[in-house]
């Protein structure tokens, strides 16, 4: 099978500019392809995860990713699926996620010599001449165009400025540059860039006379049509800071199960022929097939050795037997101690149980919360410093959320 039947047969391709010739490529030729990633964060994120695997794949099959960072961008920020304007970044903000990114992709990108190219974009856009840009570029794009585009036509009613309505254009030089300095001729994104996509093919078509290609990516969404990567606590982080190894396989273990055999197709690198074995599983037996795809996701970006630890912890909730040395522990200090005792409702905004005490109480109230199996039966109970000193106290929120408490 080759990387486009590939693609095709995970379910990840969305649109092409020129199926029959982009099929043609990637078969019988090596190319050079790029993808862009706008440093908004000082993490990637699960909404980042399709487009790194899309590059792994095209790697593996002999074709170049280049790896583009937009700290030129990123100081605009793509209007693209926002209905209010992102926050305008510094430039050390920028400069500093992308030392982030860089780490990051490297898990499943092989950036070693000669396999891979990263640049950024800032390189050519933080010192343009604004006048010559818009002799040179500017009078290739139709305002009327740009504004019928999806990206830009949601802004519309809020209003669009003019520092945003530059973002497609300046996307748009990328790929001219990226085609004219690295002989890139395909651009590969998330079906939400495909405006900006068809800008950057057009562009080197009126300046160059050179036939360029663009190609999206289905979204991560559910089986319900919504964005997968998103929790109580908000964006399922790249970072194990941000979001640990634990929580990382605990967010993909926990999944629907009609999500399971889509998301070991487009965020594993899993012979086809296994998943379908998967696709045969019913009932509980599905949940063998969701520790799978937990334990291959959480390798790919945190290694086996944190993927073994996750596993052993998340096991740890289902049997009294196994050690809860994995399991994500929060120490309490002095501090949390008010006559030996610690409060339910501090420790668990301590825990990241709740957001806030009111929450915690409502969680308690609606009998969801519990200590060592032990149903908490009020916000007035309290874990006590003396047990502690013996050994710690499990917490669980729900079926989904536990934490170990020590000292």
């Amino acid at each position: 099978m080759n990387v486009f039947e590939e693609l095709q047969a995970r379910g990840m391709i969305a649109q092409m500019t020129n199926e029959e010739k982009i099929k043609d490529l990637l078969v019988n030729d090596k190319i050079k392809f790029y993808i862009g990633f706008d440093p908004t964060a000082d993490s990637l994120h699960v909404g980042h995860f399709v487009q790194m695997m899309v590059m792994g794949h095209m790697q593996r099959a002999g074709h170049t990713p280049i790896a583009l960072f937009g700290g030129g961008t990123g100081m605009v920020g793509d209007p693209s699926g926002k209905t209010d304007m992102r926050r305008m970044l510094t430039r050390e903000e920028v400069d500093y996620n992308i030392s982030c990114f860089q780490k990051q992709m490297s898990s499943v990108i092989d950036f070693s010599e000669g396999k891979a190219i990263m640049v950024n974009n800032a390189d050519w856009l933080a010192n343009l001449n604004y006048i010559d840009f818009l002799r040179e570029i500017g009078v290739k794009f139709s305002v009327n165009k740009m504004l019928a585009a999806e990206c830009y036509k949601q802004r519309m009613e809020k209003g669009l400025t003019l520092f945003e309505l530059n973002y497609m254009v300046m996307q748009s030089y990328d790929f001219l540059v990226l085609s004219r300095e690295h002989d890139c001729i395909l651009e590969l994104g998330g079906d939400d860039q495909w405006s900006n996509i068809i800008g950057g093919v057009e562009l080197n078509r009126r300046c160059d006379g050179k036939e360029t290609y663009g190609m999206t990516f289905k979204l991560l969404l559910t089986s319900e049509g919504k964005k997968m990567g998103k929790t109580e606590g908000g964006a399922v982080w790249l970072d194990p800071n941000k979001t640990s190894p634990f929580d990382f396989y605990q967010y993909w273990r926990n999944i629907a199960d009609a999500d399971v055999i889509n998301c070991l197709k487009m965020l594993t690198f899993l012979p086809l022929e296994e998943i379908a074995e998967y696709e045969k599983y019913e009932g509980s037996d599905i949940n063998k097939a969701k520790e799978v795809l937990a334990f291959e996701v959480t390798k790919l970006i945190h290694g086996e050795e944190e993927a073994v630890k996750a596993q052993e912890g998340a096991r740890a909730l289902f049997s009294s037997k196994s050690n809860t040395d994995n399991m994500p522990t929060v120490a309490l200090e002095d501090a949390d101690f008010v006559d030996g005792e610690a409060n339910i409702l501090d420790v668990m905004v301590k825990a990241k149980a709740a957001k806030s005490k009111g929450e915690a109480r409502r969680l308690i109230d609606q009998g969801g919360v519990s200590v060592d199996d032990v149903k908490v039966p009020n916000f007035t109970f309290a874990i006590s410093k003396e047990a502690l000193e013996n050994a710690p106290v499990i917490l669980k929120k729900g079926k989904k959320f536990f934490v170990k408490i020590t000292l």
